[in-house]
């Protein structure tokens, strides 16, 4: 484990630890990993070996507070990722469009990031050293894809011949106490109708261990080309699936307190029924599985709202929503424009970067974005959705704010929700930034794209 960075007034740092260095071992055992760091760093008593950059080494006898981080960060927290070796017919990366930067590409399926970042895996590349691994430090909880339990369908979706193994993976999680939250992805006429209810009944089986299964819709492009024919969903198929979930939630929370089946919200908003209440979420576990964001999104204008002043200086502002959203933005729109010195206007971008099939905000490109608004009427600034942006500036395209905003001679800024749209729009009405907390999560999965 070579370290990046020491953090000043750490133990590392008193201890002369610097970038550069290499930490080996923690009471006689060498280090794999950043897992295994924060694992056996958290004795009260630690005899660490260190190798300097010198070459020199160093056996450091630490006392400590139980649990005290030493303050080192490292250059590569895992030496080798363990890449997904699947051929899912659904895969999403496969119908990425070309010329992407290259961590777009990436397939991951490391048990290590579903612990640390709450990735979703597949555990088809998981052994028994990792199983062991996994209960002896507890690593606790994950975020493991299903799909089905039915195992021959679940090797034809997922075009791995272990994958029908999934069960006895889950109950050996359950029988260490490992927390899980499962994701099913959704594709017409394969995994739904009677599968779905299948898989849906064999997992609520591994109850505690299994606390959430999340079904989102399979998400497709137009770059499929040689791919399985996939279908998407219809309003109807949308609604049967909601009606499905409701009974099933009824169900659970009878017998366990809890929904522990979650719909995507953008099977509601196919359907054009409501969403559930805050409480049938349970805390909102699978957030950024693109299950909830309707619910909040909605609890929080609905706070924010009353507080709009009657009176702001004159401003028109352009705020940018994908297709599926436009329904849930419009009527913010509308009342802002009862702002007297407000001029809001909603721009819903069709998306041709990934083809007109990807509805969701969260996959906007920078230039769909700024082809549609050109010519459009002027603004004094242009709010885009923030769960398209990289690090709060750059699209999928790769294409920044900044860039955008001189393309369409305004700023471009990012809000990710009611709030924070109302305080870029309103920058004179301070209220909005005291008494209230966002909801953060970090999670990669297959369906978290914003709306």
């Amino acid at each position: 484990m070579v370290v990046q960075a020491v953090r000043p007034g750490s133990i590392a740092a008193e201890l002369e630890l610097a970038p550069g260095d290499r930490v080996i071992a923690i009471n006689g055992v060498v280090l794999e990993d950043l897992i295994d760091y924060r694992f056996y760093s958290t004795d009260e008593r630690l005899n660490v070996l260190v190798a300097k950059k010198d070459g020199e080494q160093w056996l450091l006898e630490i006392d400590k507070e139980d649990g005290e981080d030493l303050g080192l960060s490292f250059v590569a927290p895992f030496p080798k990722m363990n890449r997904c070796r699947n051929r899912c017919l659904f895969c999403f990366v496969d119908q990425m469009r070309p010329g992407l930067r290259s961590s777009l590409y990436i397939k991951d399926d490391d048990y290590r990031l579903s612990f640390l970042e709450g990735n979703f895996i597949t555990l088809t590349n998981v052994d028994e050293r990792d199983l062991r691994r996994i209960a002896g430090q507890r690593l606790s909880p994950l975020y493991v894809s299903v799909h089905t339990t039915n195992p021959a369908l679940r090797r034809r979706l997922m075009g791995h011949p272990r994958a029908g193994g999934i069960m006895g993976q889950l109950r050996l999680l359950k029988a260490a106490g490992i927390e899980v939250h499962t994701q099913v992805v959704l594709c017409p006429g394969l995994n739904d109708g009677d599968e779905l209810s299948r898989t849906v009944k064999d997992l609520a089986t591994l109850w505690p261990s299994v606390q959430s299964v999340g079904v989102v819709p399979v998400g497709r492009t137009r770059y499929r080309e040689g791919l399985y024919p996939l279908s998407g969903f219809t309003a109807p198929g949308a609604q049967a699936l909601v009606a499905a979930v409701a009974a099933w939630q009824g169900q659970y929370r009878k017998r366990y307190g809890k929904s522990f089946v979650y719909a995507a919200d953008e099977f509601y908003l196919l359907a054009g029924c409501d969403v559930p209440p805050a409480e049938a979420y349970d805390g909102f576990p699978q957030l950024e599985n693109g299950i909830g964001m309707v619910r909040l999104f909605l609890d929080e204008w609905s706070a924010v709202e009353p507080g709009l002043p009657d009176r702001v200086p004159p401003r028109r502002v352009t705020v940018v929503s994908g297709r599926l959203a436009e329904a849930l933005v419009e009527p913010l729109v509308k009342r802002l424009n009862r702002v007297d010195g407000l001029e809001v206007r909603l721009a819903v971008i069709n998306n041709e970067f990934f083809g007109q099939t990807v509805t969701v905000s969260g996959l906007l490109s920078g230039g769909d974005i700024a082809e549609q608004l050109a010519g459009g009427p002027p603004a004094d600034l242009v709010v885009v959705p923030g769960s398209a942006l990289k690090d709060g500036h750059a699209f999928l395209d790769d294409m920044t704010t900044a860039e955008l905003g001189r393309q369409l001679g305004a700023p471009v800024v990012g809000a990710s929700g009611p709030r924070e749209l109302v305080r870029l729009i309103i920058r004179e009405y301070r209220s909005f930034d005291r008494g209230h907390e966002r909801r953060s999560v970090n999670r990669k999965t297959q369906g978290g794209t914003g709306l």
